[in-house]
C-alpha cells in the first residue's frame, strides 16, 4: 500500500515529537530536521492538532508537543485519519440492485483487505516505533541531528 505524503509527514511529525517528548518544538525545527516545507508541515500539524494527537501553543515559549503518550497513539488511528483514500474506500456501498456485479465484489474484497491492514496496524503504537530510536533516522532517511 502506498501512503500519501500527508500521512508520511504526519507520522514523521509524531516521531519527531516523540523523540523530543519533554520539550515543545517548533514547526521550523521539524522542517529543518526532515527537509520538508514549513507550509506543508503547518497543514499537517493543524490536522494532527484537530485530531488531538498534538497540542499546540502560540506565542513566546509556544510550540507543539504530543497530546498523548506515545503508547496511546495507535498507528492505525493516525493512518485511518490522514489517508483520505482509505476513508473513501471504507465507506459503505449499497448496490442499487440485488445483483452482485464484479465491481461490487471487488469493492467488498478491497474493504476486507483495508480492514485487515488497519487491524494489523492497530497492534503497533508510536511507542513501538520509538523503541527503535537508532534505526528511525535510517528508515526515514533523515539526518543524524534530527534523531
Amino acid at each position: 500500500m502506498h501512503l500519501t505524503r500527508f500521512t508520511d509527514y504526519s507520522l514523521r511529525v509524531l516521531i519527531y515529537l516523540g523523540q523530543h517528548n519533554k520539550n515543545r518544538v517548533t514547526i521550523q525545527q521539524i522542517s529543518d530536521a526532515y527537509g520538508i516545507s514549513k507550509n506543508h508541515l503547518m497543514k499537517v500539524v493543524s490536522n494532527l492538532t484537530r485530531l488531538q494527537f498534538v497540542a499546540a501553543q502560540r506565542g513566546p515559549g509556544g510550540g507543539i508537543r504530543l497530546n498523548r503518550l506515545p503508547k496511546d497513539i495507535a498507528l492505525n488511528d493516525v493512518v485511518s485519519h490522514t489517508e483520505k483514500s482509505l476513508q473513501a474506500l471504507d465507506a459503505e456501498y449499497t448496490p442499487a440492485s440485488a445483483e452482485v456485479t464484479p465491481d461490487i465484489l471487488l469493492g467488498s474484497f478491497l474493504r476486507h483487505g483495508l480492514q485487515a491492514y488497519l487491524e494489523d496496524l492497530s497492534h503497533y503504537t508510536l511507542a513501538d516505533v520509538l523503541k527503535a530510536k537508532s534505526n528511525v533516522s535510517q528508515l526515514l532517511e533523515i539526518s543524524g541531528k534530527a534523531a
